[in-house]
């Protein structure tokens, strides 16, 4: 951290928009005179909130409150067998990501709150109503698993393995194991086919035969949230990205019809680096590259 103490979160529970608990950590700056952002952490599908705590913590060394949460079935928001758990992607947002958003502001009333999303995680924070709350967006390699999206050279591996493989198994067994494939978390059945069998742009077309927390997901209630969003949305990625390429940002943009976008591919090479990837960004080594480029826009203030 720089040689800057490390702070120690809270830890936190609160309700999503159905009632379901979810729980978190809040990192509070040492010294904070309520002049700078508020900043609410949104993970990647089947990542664990803690991966995000390095950044988080740095972000409060520097001033800036941040909040981290698991959403339903993962992590600290897992309980048990997921096994018969109705939960989508579009429920992570409109439901656990709403309510994240909503606690965030009621611990900071008055105060500027802006949003951070990894992968998946700038979906939810579109689709969640309450994001008129955030004043910014920073997306993170960012994008809604669209195939046609993917990096050429990983297209084919990723079809078999994740509109394939995963959603087979999802149906045989109840729910993905991805812990067991040491892949990624464990995914509820319900996000693993809506990521495994998306094999079209509209991301809402299957929503009518997925288990959602509450019946089928409301589509239309999607898109209304990413319209209503009227801030500004800085997407950005690695080059070597193979989820978040150009097409697959622009795709994911498109939905923010009212905000003001902005969308950035970097080289690795700037940064000294061969490679970063879809998860690196988030790797504690980024905080004299990457991390201060993000705490820049974070705190309102344009980065090149």
């Amino acid at each position: 951290m720089s040689g800057s103490k490390v702070p120690v979160p809270e830890d936190i529970e609160f309700a999503a928009t159905d009632g379901y608990l979810l729980r978190g950590r809040l990192w509070r700056p040492e010294r904070d005179d309520g002049s700078r952002p508020a900043v609410i952490v949104c993970c990647a599908t089947g990542v664990a909130a803690r991966y995000y705590g390095r950044f988080a913590a740095w972000l409060s060394a520097h001033g800036l409150p941040a909040m981290t949460f698991d959403y339903r079935g993962i992590g600290d928001s897992r309980y048990g067998s997921l096994r018969g758990l109705r939960a989508t992607k579009h429920d992570w947002g409109a439901l656990d990501t709403d309510a994240a958003i909503r606690t965030l502001a009621t611990r900071f009333p008055g105060r500027t709150l802006v949003g951070v999303g990894h992968s998946i995680g700038g979906f939810c924070l579109g689709s969640a109503p309450s994001n008129v709350r955030l004043a910014r967006l920073l997306l993170v390699g960012s994008q809604y698993a669209y195939w046609p999206d993917y990096a050429p050279r990983q297209r084919v591996g990723y079809l078999l393995r994740w509109h394939l493989l995963m959603p087979a198994l999802a149906l045989m067994m109840g729910y993905f194991p991805g812990k067991r494939l040491g892949w990624l978390e464990d995914l509820p059945r319900g996000v693993a086919l809506e990521w495994g069998l998306r094999l079209w742009p509209d991301f809402d077309r299957l929503y009518r035969w997925l288990p959602g927390a509450g019946g089928a997901p409301d589509g239309g209630a999607a898109r209304a949230a990413f319209a209503g969003y009227h801030g500004e949305v800085l997407a950005c990625a690695s080059a070597d990205d193979p989820y978040a390429t150009p097409a697959a940002m622009e795709r994911l943009l498109g939905w923010f019809t009212q905000a003001r976008t902005r969308q950035v591919q970097f080289l690795p090479a700037r940064f000294g680096l061969t490679r970063i990837g879809h998860f690196a960004p988030f790797h504690s080594d980024m905080q004299r590259t990457l991390w201060p480029l993000g705490l820049k826009w974070l705190r309102g203030r344009r980065s090149r």
